[in-house]
This record gives structure tokens, C-alpha cells and sequence, in this order.
């Protein structure tokens, strides 16, 4: 009984996989690490607006240029799991950073999203494969 009640308790591997995966982003973007931010989009990464993986890598990238310091407060909304190769994941983040602009050295700006994702797992690894945000953008 002690066993079951405590299996219940537990998050399944590919869950503990996807939150470490979520962390891992929050991190790279908080670092501003974009070598690592963009290998989290997956080659064939596709979403309704037509974008490509290379149309969002060089988005994030140019988001880390613009914004020379960035904090984020990430929370998982929710976790579906598609057996253990897929996933749709709801995650709000609330963003804090600091731009730059022509026409003063820095201005704050802050935004929430939700985000919705789909992960796939490749080569072991967690990756997005399509990402959109509430608002459809």
C-alpha cells in the first residue's frame, strides 16, 4: 500500500524530463546563452504563422541582443503527454527586460505570455516543434 500511495505522488520521467527542459530554456535566456536557447528548437519546427526553426532561432537570437539583461518567471500551467515521445505543454512566463533604444541607453519592459508548446523528443533530447502564443502570435 505504502508503495502505491507513493507512485502516486511521483511525476513520470518524460514530466520530470520536460519540467528540467522548461528550466534549462528559463536559464539559456536568463544567461543569454543563444547557442543553447536556439538548440531547444527542433530543425523541423514549424507554426501557424508559417515560421521555420531558422525564423525562430534568429527571433531569439535578436530577443537576447535587444535585451541586454532579461529575467523570467516561468510557470507550468500544464503537461500533456503523447506516450513518451510528445508533448503539449502551457506555460506562462512573465518577462522582465531591459531594452535598448536610439533615443536613451535603456528602458524596462515588461510583458506575460502564454505560451503553448509541442515538444517532441529527439535523439533523447526534449525539443519545440511548434510554439504559439495565446494571444495567436
Amino acid at each position: 500500500m505504502l508503495l502505491l500511495l507513493s507512485a502516486c505522488g511521483t511525476q513520470s520521467a518524460p514530466e520530470e524530463e520536460i519540467r528540467a527542459f522548461v528550466d534549462l530554456a528559463e536559464s539559456a535566456a536568463e544567461e543569454r546563452d543563444s547557442s543553447a536557447l536556439r538548440a531547444l528548437v527542433a530543425d523541423d519546427y514549424a507554426d501557424p504563422q508559417g515560421r521555420s526553426a531558422a525564423d525562430l532561432r534568429n527571433y531569439l537570437h535578436g530577443y537576447l541582443i535587444a535585451h541586454p539583461s532579461i529575467r523570467l518567471i516561468t510557470r507550468i500551467d500544464s503537461i500533456q503527454l503523447d506516450g513518451n515521445e510528445l508533448a503539449r505543454v502551457a506555460v506562462t512566463v512573465g518577462m522582465l527586460g531591459r531594452e535598448t533604444d536610439a533615443d536613451s541607453n535603456w528602458d524596462f519592459a515588461g510583458e506575460v505570455h502564454r505560451l503553448d508548446l509541442r515538444l517532441a523528443r529527439e535523439d533523447g533530447e526534449w525539443r519545440v516543434i511548434r510554439a504559439s502564443r495565446q494571444d495567436g502570435r
